[in-house]
């Protein structure tokens, strides 16, 4: 079964306004839902090949609060 990855924007923006830290990412499996500040992609190996970061308060030059990294990438 796919696990679904979710990220709120409502909820990071109501963490700029209001100054808190809730959990904008989910993690959507086997239907749970179980509330994240980071996740890390796993292959079937269990090693990490990429994460999704939630950074507030070092937000990317960009702006960007949020973002993945991975080990390797390439176009689908």
């Amino acid at each position: 079964m796919p696990v679904k990855l979710h990220v709120n924007q409502h909820v990071i923006r109501a963490n700029i306004h209001a100054d808190e830290h809730e959990a904008p990412l989910r993690i959507i499996s086997k239907g749970r839902s179980t509330p994240a500040f980071n996740i890390e992609i796993l292959d079937k190996a269990g090693n990490v090949v990429g994460k999704v970061v939630y950074s507030p308060d070092k937000p990317l030059k960009c702006g960007a609060r949020v973002w993945i990294e991975a080990h390797d990438a390439r176009p689908a």
